[in-house]
């Protein structure tokens, strides 16, 4: 499986900088995506939000963005719309064509330079490398700076970053899903109720200190600022769906980021699901739903997983900076310091 491009028509592509870490990840859905969104996190971000609506004028969706950078990464998505026109891909109206484009950021500001976010040339050059091929993952694109667990701030954080996984319904309909994990709580690993990544009982050990026990403790050594954390999630499907189809599959894989983030939804998150119906196949909604809770899930784990160590924070896996186990070709990006998948 390659991840969310594994449904037919989506292309995925990062822009990465890893001397600010930060960066974007472009989701290209050329011919048009049913689309809908689930926000449950109360310190979001969102590019065009009302395009998602069931009431909107327009029906397909061209692209999503996920950026880092906090509300100054939202400059992103004018470059995967830049691209998207120069390409003749749009939503027609009398005097141009205007590609709709949606998305949303996390706040990684705190992690790498603070006053270096994605730009629109960033985001533009991301959807340049938008391929079929295999996602990468770990730091890249929007997780580039993501950490999790910072109940006692970001000294005794982890690193985290992007993962995408895919789950086969029986038949031919599949349903993926990629998160950038951001979150203010711990990774979990649903099988086992053990947490993979989180906040840490000290600065120099890898023992978890439970950030929802501790919430109840208490919370000895302060809550950070709100709107510091976010999980965005994207889920496509070669499923055929309306836009409030689409919207239910969106709300219904939220159960996924609750299996594998604790706690989840805070007043300190900006947690987001997006959804994308980009294929012609029949499948019952609910058994979509079952599987994009689970491909979620699973996308959460492989972000911490497959994260390396950057900015000074421990990861679960140690390596050179923007290695990926699916060993996915890096070339120089046009950018001083940056990286383009």
């Amino acid at each position: 499986m390659k991840g969310l491009t594994d449904i037919p028509g989506i292309r995925v592509g990062h822009a990465s900088d890893y001397e600010a870490l930060t960066g974007c990840t472009a989701i290209r859905c050329e011919a048009g995506a049913a689309a809908g969104i689930d926000v449950r996190g109360a310190a979001t971000g969102l590019e065009e939000p009302g395009l998602l609506s069931p009431l909107h004028l327009t029906e397909r969706l061209h692209a999503v963005v996920l950026a880092g950078g906090s509300a100054f990464g939202l400059e992103a998505a004018s470059g995967v719309r830049r691209y998207l026109e120069h390409k003749g891909v749009g939503f027609e109206t009398p005097a141009a064509r205007v590609p709709l484009v949606a998305g949303a950021i996390l706040y990684d500001l705190a992690l790498g330079k603070p006053n270096v976010r994605p730009t629109r040339e960033m985001g533009e050059a991301a959807a340049a490398a938008a391929t079929s091929g295999a996602v990468a993952e770990g730091c890249v694109g929007a997780g580039t700076g993501a950490s999790v667990g910072k109940l006692f701030g970001m000294r005794r954080a982890m690193k985290s970053g992007l993962g995408s996984f895919t789950v086969a319904l029986e038949g031919s309909a599949l349903v993926s899903a990629l998160a950038a994990v951001n979150a203010f709580g711990d990774v979990v690993d649903p099988e086992t109720g053990r947490i993979v990544a989180g906040a840490r009982r000290s600065e120099t050990g890898l023992e978890f200190a439970d950030t929802a026990r501790e919430l109840k403790r208490g919370a000895p050594g302060g809550i950070p600022n709100p709107g510091e954390n976010t999980t965005l999630a994207v889920i496509a499907t070669n499923a055929r769906l309306s836009k409030p189809q689409a919207t239910r599959l969106a709300q219904m894989a939220s159960a996924g980021m609750a299996r594998a983030i604790s706690p989840v939804f805070t007043m300190l998150d900006g947690d987001v699901v997006f959804a994308l119906s980009a294929g012609d196949v029949w499948a019952d909604l609910n058994a979509l739903g079952v599987a994009a809770a689970e491909a979620l899930a699973q996308a959460i784990l492989r972000a911490v997983r497959l994260a390396r160590p950057l900015g000074g924070l421990p990861a679960l896996k140690t390596g050179k900076t923007g290695d990926s186990t699916l060993n996915t070709p890096i070339s120089p990006g046009v950018f001083s310091a940056k990286q383009v998948y």
